[in-house]
């Protein structure tokens, strides 16, 4: 979430960027109940314009499926 914000984006925006069809998975990555997956990752990191490790490193840490 803060990555997102400090873009100054919203979770449709990043849904977008993602090529997601929905904001609401972005929504369940931030408040936990879904992950993204592992080949989500770098496009992830590329939409919020960091690195793979930055997306770890957010308070709002979130396990990878596989």
């Amino acid at each position: 979430r803060e990555l997102r914000q400090a873009q100054k984006i919203s979770q449709c925006q990043l849904a977008a960027r993602l090529g997601l069809k929905s904001s609401s998975t972005v929504a369940m990555w931030e408040n936990g109940s879904r992950h993204p997956s592992s080949t989500m990752l770098p496009r992830l990191a590329k939409a919020l314009g960091c690195s793979i490790d930055e997306l770890y490193n957010d308070s709002l840490a979130f396990q990878i499926d596989t």
